[in-house]
């Protein structure tokens, strides 16, 4: 299947305005990138509450979050964002925050963890980790002591949420009823079917994916699990998952991978993959119509917990 109509034109348009591709960018120059799209997306909808909270980290770091509260919250969801360990802010993301907030009646903690390359591996995972404890010991005046507590996340905040959900099954807790991955990174593969596959070179390609990695972690770290979560010796245990991938992604192959693994070790998983859907779909939000039925489908299994 072709790349959807609305896709096409976003592509075309984006081409047309010029550019170098991330590959050939410096972290600051692909960093802009997500400024323009962030005016694209325009605001979100109104919550109750907006908080920034540093918290801190034991290596005496800071991590940023915001909290986006509602009324009467159901549950608590900590979202990973994208970018390839290298770029992505919180201001990027507050849009489709807002609307993950309103449509699930959750408690939103937009994640700001440390990047790469001036904070290389495995300072993203560390920071992942440090902040989920942190929403724990406070979840009872973020939503209630006994709601639920979901993770979530894209591309390298798909890699994020999935490598909590390893950490939190070993350490015995916080307990998580629910891992959204959206097409996440989960292997540092880059050359299976879908990562040489022609039709995949779009926004988010091989050649910018190695650019990501080359920035995060050396070879060699990047086959642990807290890089990797698909090379995790065992994937039983977990909390149940909703993985979406998108048709024409580089990272299409592995987060299909990652689902079927943790279907094969006894965990229960919804997926989906998005025909006519590229990379970075399901944040575009009020500009590729996809954003919609991802966003659609996260909501529903976010409600089936709640």
């Amino acid at each position: 299947m072709a790349l959807d109509e609305a896709t096409i034109a976003f592509l075309t348009a984006m081409a047309e305005s010029g550019g170098k591709p991330i590959s050939e960018m410096t972290p600051d120059e692909a960093r802009g990138l997500g400024g323009l799209l962030r005016d694209m997306y325009g605001p979100g909808p109104q919550v109750a509450s907006v908080t920034d909270s540093p918290v801190p980290t034991p290596d005496g770091g800071i991590v940023g979050t915001r909290i986006l509260a509602v009324e009467n919250p159901r549950g608590v969801l900590v979202y990973y964002h994208g970018g390839g360990w290298v770029i992505g802010a919180l201001d990027e993301f507050d849009t489709l925050g807002r609307h993950l907030a309103t449509r699930t009646n959750c408690t939103v903690v937009l994640v700001d963890y440390r990047l790469a390359p001036e904070h290389r591996y495995p300072t993203a995972a560390d920071d992942a980790w440090t902040v989920l404890q942190w929403v724990e010991s406070r979840r009872a005046e973020l939503a209630g002591t006994d709601a639920p507590l979901i993770v979530a996340g894209d591309s390298a905040g798909g890699n994020l949420g999935a490598i909590v959900a390893q950490k939190a099954r070993d350490a015995g807790g916080p307990a998580i009823a629910l891992q959204v991955l959206v097409y996440p990174v989960t292997d540092c593969d880059l050359d299976n079917a879908s990562y040489r596959d022609p039709a995949n070179q779009l926004m988010v390609s091989r050649d910018a994916m190695i650019w990501f990695w080359d920035h995060y972690a050396t070879p060699e770290e990047r086959r642990n699990p807290d890089a990797s979560p698909l090379r995790a010796a065992d994937l039983s245990g977990l909390p149940p998952a909703v993985v979406l991938t998108a048709e024409h992604d580089p990272l299409r192959d592995e987060g299909e991978a990652y689902a079927e693994q943790l279907r094969a070790a006894g965990v229960k998983v919804e997926s989906r993959r998005f025909l006519g859907q590229m990379h970075g779909f399901f944040t575009m939000v009020n500009v590729l119509p996809g954003q919609t039925d991802g966003m659609d489908y996260v909501v529903e299994h976010v409600e089936r917990v709640l």
